[in-house]
Order: structure tokens, then sequence, then C-alpha cells
């Protein structure tokens, strides 16, 4: 499953590479920069067909592919021959006017938002259901014992049997809205609105950070009903009388609300405990083994949700208005990767990438065709919103970096020396590896615990 999970990351992320390299061509080609190749795939080229001065090739490895520019070979001479300026030739990036450049530059980037905005508004055009559980918790620390003291919802107030019905101002329908608002918002001080028996309280919570993935955390748990919605054939549920549809009301004579409350109850049993069940309205007592896992053979319920009904024009807004959103959480995470995040597991390599998108479409296609491919592109538009923003990092040998490049010599006047190009060059090759050594220490690390 690994290999198949890697097999599917890898086409994913080449079609998000290979559309930013298109950005590069269709944006070069229009300003008169002339690319000499454009692959899909790298490695050695199978086929190649040229057309209109430009070889489009099929590589070997289908993993994105390359766009490249007239130049190369002036900019490796002038370095060698130690000149001050990159010969002039026409078509010729490196000596292309620095607007045509930073136009060529930022196209593959803005392929990337175009990319995520379009899937996204597929996505919500043609709607969806989501599987969750609602808006209320249960806190963490009734039922487990914490390390390094009060978790942030305990300090901050909140209750088990707490509805949260708002997030600084945005609506939460459901526990998967609380969890995304949280994990996306680290050290961050959080408007919670709540309402607790029948009151409106507002609270102020600031969710920790989770060193290992960089994601917040509060402490708390989905209020979860203790109603069978599957119980599987054959297991221990079912063996000892279980049924879809009944309700668990007490454990040993004790009522219990949710399933915290019974599990807890269940792991502090002596003997075999007797489930009181509510079924067809009628009370019925089962006695569950001693040694039974009752997670293991039972699907406790939970609430489906359907997305709005969007027409195109709102559908676009929707895939807009969250292309936004995951580039406002990828600038925050970039700051906590100084806040003591853990490097190895929070900064994912290729490897773990690609098995992340495998595993994230295999799991969706478990479930169902239409999942599947929900989860899939959906995958695919936080990448590439992603890959956006991290090209336009001013790091040199990036997007971004060249961009700064090109500024500069527009409000100079006058082009860097080929020698000074290529040691800014430099510096941005090795964070680009140390960025990448600690992103493939992590995916060993990852692959061996799998």
């Amino acid at each position: 499953m690994m290999i198949l999970n890697i097999a599917i990351g890898l086409i994913g992320l080449g079609v998000v590479v290979f559309f930013h390299e298109l950005g590069h061509l269709i944006a070069a080609k229009s300003v008169g920069i002339e690319v000499q190749a454009f692959s899909l795939g790298w490695g050695r080229k199978l086929v190649g067909y040229t057309w209109r001065g430009t070889e489009y090739r099929i590589s070997v490895f289908p993993v994105g592919g390359y766009c490249k520019m007239k130049g190369e070979h002036s900019y490796a001479e002038a370095l060698e021959q130690n000149r001050d300026r990159i010969p002039r030739e026409s078509g010729s990036f490196f000596t292309a006017k620095p607007w045509q450049r930073i136009v060529t530059l930022l196209a593959g980037p803005l392929a990337n938002v175009v990319l995520a905005i379009v899937i996204l508004s597929i996505v919500w055009w043609a709607g969806f259901r989501i599987e969750t559980y609602e808006n209320r918790i249960v806190l963490a620390s009734d039922y487990t014992v914490l390390d390094g003291g009060p978790a942030p919802a305990d300090r901050a107030g909140l209750q088990t049997g707490d509805y949260v019905v708002r997030i600084d101002g945005r609506d939460v329908r459901s526990y998967s809205d609380l969890q995304q608002l949280v994990a996306q918002n680290a050290l961050t001080e959080l408007r919670f609105t709540v309402i607790r028996d029948g009151r409106q309280i507002e609270l102020t919570v600031t969710p920790q950070l989770v060193r290992e993935t960089g994601s917040g955390y509060i402490g708390v748990y989905p209020w979860v009903e203790p109603v069978l919605e599957n119980v599987v054939p054959g297991g221990h549920a079912e063996q000892a009388g279980l049924r879809a549809g009944d309700r668990i009301v007490a454990v040993d004579e004790t009522p219990v609300a949710h399933v915290w409350e019974v599990r807890d109850l269940l792991l502090r049993a002596d003997a075999p405990a007797v489930l009181q069940v509510l079924r067809d309205g009628e009370t019925v007592r089962v006695r569950v083994p001693e040694d039974s896992e009752l997670d293991e053979s039972v699907r406790f319920a939970t609430v489906t949700l359907p997305t709005p009904d969007y027409n195109v024009f709102q559908a676009v807004g929707r895939g807009t208005l969250e292309s936004y959103r995951i580039l406002a959480t990828s600038i925050r995470s970039l700051g906590l990767l100084f806040r003591g995040v853990d490097l190895t597991s929070a900064v994912a390599g290729p490897v773990r990438i690609s098995y992340f998108i495998g595993d994230v479409a295999t799991a969706g296609f478990q479930v169902g065709v239409a999942t599947g491919f929900r989860s899939l592109f959906n995958f695919l538009a936080l990448l590439s919103v992603v890959l956006f923003f991290m090209n336009l990092l001013p790091i040199p040998v990036l997007d971004g970096g060249q961009i700064v490049i090109a500024a500069v010599e527009w409000l100079r006047r006058k082009p860097p020396r080929p020698r000074t190009l290529y040691r800014y060059q430099i510096v941005g090759t090795v964070l680009i590896f140390a960025l990448l050594f600690f992103a493939l220490f992590g995916d060993v690390l990852f692959l061996a615990g799998r």
C-alpha cells in the first residue's frame, strides 16, 4: 500500500509542478524570451517534438517537468571567462528586460494559484457531504492525564458539554470546523463564542504548538453520542448482542452521556461490564466480555453536513476564499518554524508529500469514488498554494529570489556581474539543500516508523 500511495502521490505532485512550469512557458513566450525545451517529467528524454523553436519532451520520470530558457550557455560562458556582463543575445532570459523576467518568474507561482482556485471552485460547485461530529466538546483532561500542566481549553475556562458556535467571528457548524481553525492557529489568541446551559459566553483560547506537526492544540475531544451506527459482523460487539441503532445509556448502572464516558467506565471495570442499551424503546442489558475491544467492532454515529448549494460564481468566490485561507495559514506556519517546531517532523520532503497525497486519495476512495477524488483534489489545491508561497520567498534560486535580482537591476539600471549573481545563487542553493536535508531526514524517519 505504501508503494501505491507514493506512486499516486508522485503523479499528483507532478501535476502541480507541471502547471507551475507551464506558467513560466506561456509567460516567457508572451514577452519574447525563447524557450528551448519544455518537458513533461525529468531525466532522459523518451520522445520529443519541436514546434516554433521549442522542443516539447516527455521524459522518463513523470514527476513535474521543467522549462529550459535560452541563455544558460551564455551565462556559463561569462562565468568561465570572468566577464563583467553576460553576452547579449536575442531571446535570452538573462539579457531580457527586468520587467520581462519578473513577468516570466511570477507566472509560475501564479499558475499554481489559478490551479488551486479552479480545483477548489469545482469541488465546491459540485458539492459534497462532511462526515463529522457536532460542535460540542469534551475536555480531554476529564479522561486523560495531560503532560505539561493544564491544556489551553482548561486554562480558558471551556467546559465539557459546551457548544462552540464561533471562533474569531467564523461560524463553527461542526467539530471539523473547530479542528481546522485550531490546527491553523497555533500560538494565536482566538475568541471563542460558546453556548453553555442556554447562555452565550465569550472566552479567549490560545492553542499551544504541537512541535511534531506545527499545528495548534487546545485539549478537547468531540462530543460523540453513544449511538451505534454500525456493528462489524462477527466482531466482539455483535457477539455480545449489540445491534446497529442501539444507544448505550449506562455502564454497570452508571448513566453515560457520550462515548468518552463509555470508554472510561469500560477501562475501569474490574469484571465484564454490563451495558444498558436503549433499543426500539426498550432497555436491553448486554454483557461485554472483559477482553473485548469495543471500539474496533463498532462505529458510533456521526453527523452528516451537506455543503451549501453554490452556483458557478459563488463556487469561484468560495474557491478563491479557501485559497486565500490556505495562503494565510502557510504564512503563519513559516513563522512557527522559528518558534520550536521539530523540523524533521514538521517539514516534509518529496517522499512524504507524495505519500500523503496518495494516502489521502486511497483513504478517500475506500469510502467512495467521489470522496476519493475530492480528497485528492483538496490536497493538490493545498499543495499548489503552498508551492506558490514557497516559490516567492526571496531565496536565491527560487522564483522570489530571482525576482529580487530583476527588481534591483531595474532600480539600479545596471545588471549584476555574473560572478555576483553566481555567489548569490550559491547562497540560495546552500539554504535549499539544508532545508532538503531536514526534509529528507524526516522522510526517512517517517518511512521507518510506518
